[in-house]
């Protein structure tokens, strides 16, 4: 397992419209960023599933936890134990 950590921090255009007065990470923003490192693990992928289990906010130091096998990256994202999201991406070759 391979452990990769990140933030968006608070004045990222996002958090504009994703919600007034409460503002979450897009789904968007955290599949986009556990794409980057599949297309460097695996090449050309493209999603296979993804689960949003809990909200993430602005400033949250989170970790995207992955691993590959056979042409295939299974990812999680956490912020610390609270799990924030799942998924899969796969080659498309």
């Amino acid at each position: 397992m391979t452990t990769v950590s990140f933030t968006f921090e608070a004045d990222h255009p996002a958090f504009a419209g994703h919600f007034p007065g409460h503002p979450i990470v897009p789904g968007v923003l955290l599949l986009d960023r556990a794409q980057r490192i599949a297309t460097i693990e695996c090449g050309e992928c493209e999603l296979r599933m993804a689960k949003f289990l809990s909200p993430a906010g602005p400033g949250e130091i989170l970790e995207l936890e992955y691993s590959v096998e056979n042409g295939s990256m299974k990812f999680e994202i956490r912020c610390g134990v609270r799990r924030i999201a799942t998924g899969q991406f796969s080659s498309r070759s």
